[in-house]
């Protein structure tokens, strides 16, 4: 990542350890940081997270759970959204892209992490009222100041990427992609010519992937590996750039997609998961 950041292709994203709604302390919180401990214990070496998660409550569990951290562990976040309340299925985050702001978030990150310097700091939304180059602007000016390594930018097209470059350099790519949600393949086409990291958010379409009665689960039942994991694999043959993070609350579901990085596919297996993504969403 960036040239200079080994990590292994499969990570953690931190989104599901806050409570219901993405908002306040989870039920159980040494639950919380035993998965955390685990990922890391299986070999996840990147974990995602936000300041929006909680809010502040997954940067806090990830202090509580790794600081000291491990070496070679890369913990990413972001900044750039703020939170009401509870996810609903019809809440929008509001996006706030003013620099002031952004410096804040960096800051107030690096204190809950307890870091001197964040290794991938994200722009979780471009704000549509503040020209991109003043946001990331204010993140190059961090990044030269050492708070912040590498720069990456959240649900962009091509044109919006470069765009972005021309401002600063950027490391990696967070969009929205799972099997049957392709519609950002021009900008991963882009990351994998250009040797930008692509992190698909959602890769599990939120447990929709995994229906005991959908056409992924049939197909998995011919295989040695759960649903879950077929998706996943999935994603890692779609692009030497993907960098995947499912996200998870349990320790049984963590382990199961920490194998995945193990899943193998073969042409005919990539064809039939493509004709049967294609069926599902006619």
């Amino acid at each position: 990542m960036g040239g200079d950041l080994p990590v292994n292709r499969l990570g953690f994203g931190s989104m599901q350890l806050p409570g219901p709604g993405i908002w306040a302390d989870p039920p159980d919180r040494d639950a919380a940081v035993a998965v955390l401990r685990r990922a890391v214990d299986l070999g996840v070496d990147f974990i995602d997270t936000a300041d929006s998660y909680g809010p502040f409550v997954a940067e806090d569990l990830i202090r509580e759970a790794l600081h000291p951290y491990p070496p070679g562990l890369v913990v990413a976040t972001k900044g750039g959204l703020v939170r009401r309340g509870p996810v609903t299925r019809d809440e929008l985050w509001p996006v706030v892209g003013r620099p002031e702001y952004l410096r804040q978030c960096v800051e107030m990150s690096l204190r809950r992490l307890r870091l001197d310097t964040i290794d991938l700091y994200q722009l979780h939304r471009i704000d549509p009222r503040v020209p991109v180059e003043e946001s990331l602007g204010e993140l190059a000016a961090l990044r030269q100041e050492g708070k912040i390594r590498h720069i990456g930018v959240s649900e962009v097209d091509v044109d919006t990427l470069r765009r972005c470059q021309a401002v600063t350099p950027i490391a990696t790519v967070q969009n929205r992609y799972h099997l049957r949600h392709r519609m950002h393949d021009p900008v991963l086409r882009y990351c994998t010519e250009n040797g930008l990291v692509f992190i698909p958010w959602d890769p599990l379409a939120s447990g929709d992937l995994l229906h005991p009665d959908g056409p992924l689960a049939r197909y998995a039942a011919t295989r040695p590996e759960t649903p879950a994991q077929v998706a996943l694999g999935w994603l890692l043959h779609r692009s030497p750039a993907m960098l995947v993070i499912p996200g998870t609350s349990s320790l049984t579901h963590l382990a199961d997609n920490v194998a995945a990085a193990g899943v193998r596919l073969s042409e005919p297996d990539l064809r039939a998961l493509d004709d049967l993504a294609a069926a599902a969403t006619d």
